[in-house]
């Protein structure tokens, strides 16, 4: 489903990934962990078309993975650390979920997403229930590929394990492949099929 060949990318004179080889299936659900500055959320941000490598490629069912089209989302998609610089936090949930299409109750079930939330403001919920909105608005009808980058980073454990396991169910039921990258290799050992690690270029 998602192939990745030798990725490199260097920022100046740094090099952050170098000969990148990553495969994922549909529905299957791969961690990635490492050390701080070892290119996992630039390795992401490749993934989902964000950052352009310097060479190699990214293919998603075939096709090379890039910016999205205009009115098009992406059918990769990147969950960022910090679930607060994902939305605007001048909208209402119900907003924030409505941007762009109609929200899947589906999802928002899943997510376990309460009615209660909607005209809320994002600083109004906890972390878990803001970082559960935020995941829920990627959700679209032609996702293939979810990139998390630390989502539960912030989370207490009972926390991290509640939305994981909603994220895992629903991701599964549609056959939608997950990178979970976290520095946590319990919640990897305990969600992920397998992991792979990066290590520090000066370190080779």
């Amino acid at each position: 489903m998602l192939t990745a060949r030798d990725l490199s990318l260097a920022y100046g004179d740094r090099q952050i990934l170098n000969g990148i080889d990553l495969d994922i299936a549909e529905g299957e659900v791969i961690g990635l962990g490492g050390p701080s500055s070892t290119g996992k959320t630039t390795l992401g941000r490749v993934l989902a078309g964000q950052l352009l490598p310097d060479h190699g490629e990214v293919l998603l069912e075939g096709t090379k993975v890039g910016p999205a089209a205009t009115g098009h989302p992406a059918r990769a998609q990147y969950a960022p650390q910090s679930s607060e610089l994902a939305v605007d936090p001048r909208w209402p949930v119900r907003k924030v979920l409505a941007n762009g299409m109609a929200p899947d109750p589906e999802v928002l079930a899943a997510l376990g997403i309460l009615d209660v939330w909607a005209d809320r403001l994002p600083m109004q919920l906890s972390g878990g229930e803001l970082a559960r909105v935020s995941l829920a608005r990627l959700f679209h009808p032609h996702l293939r590929l979810l990139i998390c980058d630390e989502i539960t980073s912030q989370l207490d454990a009972i926390e991290q394990d509640l939305l994981l396991r909603a994220l895992v169910g629903l991701t599964g039921r549609r056959r939608i492949a997950v990178l979970l990258i976290s520095h946590n290799s319990v919640l990897r050992s305990r969600f992920c099929r397998s992991s792979l690690a990066l290590d520090r270029q000066d370190d080779r």
